[in-house]
């Protein structure tokens, strides 16, 4: 698909996705060289994002791949699905196929799970694959997964080598719970993604929510800059700004005062220690936003 640069905006734009210069360009690159983008930044930013909107921009299919700890190759390409072998074997334990066809047959693509990378290299369309929190993984797999990247194949003992029939667009993300080795860096384009700014929050959340009261978005986001100012555990994102508007939204609150913030803290804080230093600090933070002139 040929994508001009000045098309990416409103590509993304057109999936309600706020961007700017540095998400335009890193999106438009990584599809014209066909590279990997290691999208990273604080959670709850809308890196996950991007590939879900690109993927509904380009009309094609989202194959996410969930990293954590522990994740290993079967889980990440294939596995064979042994309940099914093993059915197909007993119906066949009366000698009447010889041996070298009842392997050809339990090892064929019929009984062969396919899991996102290797789903990912089977499509002729090609999808978006989103590697998520790539971060978590442990390291042994991230050094498998270069193999596979640089290849774009798949070696299966029991059926040979498939190679990729298209490349996908690959969207890695991570949230820096560690340190990503150099070797995967240098095969990646990089973006990283900060909390936004007052006029980039607030255009997210007229675009997000249409019939959101201006004065209380504008409190709201002047509210969530003062408190990512704060030292805490987990530091809320955008997707805690947006669940936070759309409850005080459905409860048709205009605007912000002391009690109304304390008694939706648990919307956008998740942890007790972050709500209890929040407390502690909310007269302070609401002057900040300006909204301590509504309490008497």
């Amino acid at each position: 698909m040929s994508i001009d640069l000045n098309n990416i905006r409103n590509i993304l734009g057109n999936q309600a996705y706020i961007t700017d210069n540095s998400v335009e360009m890193s999106v438009y690159l990584s599809m014209q060289l066909q590279k990997p983008l290691l999208v990273e930044g604080p959670a709850g930013v809308g890196k996950t994002e991007i590939a879900k909107v690109l993927a509904q921009a380009l009309n094609t299919d989202l194959i996410r791949l969930q990293c954590y700890e522990g994740l290993d190759a079967t889980h990440a390409l294939y596995e064979w699905n042994y309940q099914h072998q093993l059915i197909y074997l007993k119906m066949h334990d009366d000698g009447g196929l010889p041996k070298e066809k009842l392997e050809e047959h339990i090892f064929s693509d019929k009984f062969l799970l396919k899991r996102p990378i290797l789903e990912a290299i089977s499509r002729e369309k090609p999808p978006v694959l989103l590697i998520d929190e790539i971060d978590r993984a442990d390291e042994e797999f991230e050094s498998f997964l270069l193999e596979v990247l640089s290849d774009w194949q798949i070696s299966i003992p029991e059926i040979g080598t498939i190679k990729a029939k298209s490349k996908p667009y690959i969207i890695l993300t991570g949230n820096r719970t560690r340190e990503l080795s150099e070797a995967l860096r240098r095969r990646c384009l990089y973006l990283w993604i900060d909390y936004p700014d007052f006029e980039k929050e607030m255009t997210i959340l007229k675009t997000k929510i249409p019939n959101l009261d201006l004065k209380l978005g504008e409190q709201i986001c002047a509210f969530m800059e003062e408190l990512r100012n704060l030292k805490l555990e987990k530091t809320p994102g955008v997707a805690e700004t947006l669940d936070w508007a759309q409850a005080l939204t459905t409860m048709h609150f205009t605007h912000l005062d002391k009690q109304i913030v304390e008694d939706t803290l648990g919307v956008i804080l998740k942890d007790w220690q972050d709500i209890r230093h929040t407390q502690d600090s909310l007269s302070e933070l609401l002057e900040k936003t300006g909204v301590i002139s509504r309490l008497s």
